[in-house]
């Protein structure tokens, strides 16, 4: 394929509360053994990307350790390879990203240098599988500038994405980010593909003009000077950009149909492969319609939860509709219930957890470090 992949993965992000007050949003978990990156890069290499740029810049230190190694994405070859990108100080410039724009601005080279004709950028935090290929040869058809990749949404805060307005031929000719008052639920999937050429004229013509924003400055600036189309995908999409969307994300996984889908149909989707002794469970312990990851230990019950690497579960402990993330310890004779704890917390015996409100409710009982 000849197009060379950037997957903007550096974002600040609150709607996830304290999930990501230390991890990038594309490094949170999804489905017991994956991070949310793991699907934008599969389904680039899956699609015969083989030179992906990773740009990332706050809380990047997890999600540059998950990309310590290209191979597990099969980016490894001696013509390609997997980049990661952070701000860095020069001469000429000490500055952070100041948006999306501003990031491949800042790594322009990795453009210039290049020599694929086609760009796809994508998101860090959408979870979907999905063929550049179809979208590429769709982009092609109608001799398009710019390609956006949209959605029709049925049961999210609509409010929080972008919305498109197309005409007969999928033209898009309006572009409106984040409304106040959603008109239609087809939204941008935060995934483009363009010209490598025109890419660099458009970020270079906006930094000219302190102009930072991929979205505001580029997509909607140009919409009416560009021919940018819309390609809607009809597949499994979600983005995990708020907590009740990431909750959400993660209890679908739990669907035997959508997991084969991701996971066993080929291509499927690749991570980062981390050695641990398969679950163990001991006498007493029950689980019913959840997902249990490797390392895990279970004496008590489990159902309809997600349960992610090397969990401890202890005795008479009951867990419902809740994702325990990686290295939690429970105790004996807890109670959680549509709940979200966060890695390597520690409940304590008998401790009582439920959510009374339409979101799950984040524990975080960590033991607190000052350095």
């Amino acid at each position: 394929m000849k197009a060379l992949g950037i997957v903007l993965a550096g974002g600040k992000n609150e709607r996830l509360k304290e999930l990501t007050y230390n991890r990038a949003l594309a490094a949170m978990p999804v489905a017991g053994s994956y991070r949310a990156i793991d699907f934008s890069l599969s389904n680039l290499t899956n699609s015969g990307v083989n030179k992906v740029a990773v740009v990332t810049q706050y809380n990047s230190r997890s999600l540059i350790e998950h990309l310590s190694s290209s191979k597990w994405w099969d980016f490894g070859r001696k013509h390609g390879g997997l980049y990661v990108f952070t701000p860095f100080i020069t001469r000429d410039n000490s500055l952070w990203y100041r948006g999306t724009a501003d990031a491949i601005y800042q790594n322009i080279s990795y453009l210039k240098d290049a020599h694929e004709t086609y760009v796809i950028i994508v998101q860090g935090d959408s979870i979907c599988k999905i063929d550049f290929n179809e979208v590429l040869k769709y982009h092609m058809e109608k001799q398009a500038d710019i390609t956006v990749v949209c959605k029709r949404v049925e049961d999210e805060d609509l409010t929080r994405f972008g919305h498109i307005e197309i005409d007969d031929e999928n033209r898009i000719i309006e572009f409106e980010e984040k409304p106040i008052e959603p008109v239609d639920n087809l939204v941008s999937a935060g995934m483009y593909i363009v010209r490598r050429r025109l890419l660099i004229e458009m970020i270079e013509e906006s930094a000219k003009e302190e102009r930072y924003d991929f979205v505001h400055d580029v997509l909607i600036r140009y919409r009416k000077q560009k021919t940018i189309a819309a390609y809607e995908f009809q597949g499994h999409w979600r983005s995990i950009a708020a907590l009740k969307s990431y909750y959400k994300a993660n209890m679908e996984f739990l669907n035997k149909e959508l997991r084969d889908m991701f996971f066993k149909e080929y291509p499927n989707i690749l991570s980062k492969v981390e050695d641990e002794p398969p679950a163990k469970f001991n006498r007493g312990s029950n689980l019913s319609n959840s997902l249990c990851s490797s390392g895990c230990i279970l004496n008590g019950t489990i159902m309809d939860s997600l349960l992610f690497r090397k969990v401890f579960i202890g005795k008479n402990t009951i867990i419902k509709n809740s994702i325990i993330l990686e290295g939690t310890y429970i105790g004996d004779n807890c109670v959680l219930e549509n709940c979200i704890v966060e890695s390597k917390s520690t409940i304590s015996d008998g401790s009582v957890y439920k959510s009374n409100s339409v979101e799950p409710r984040i524990i975080d009982n960590k033991e607190k470090i000052y350095f």
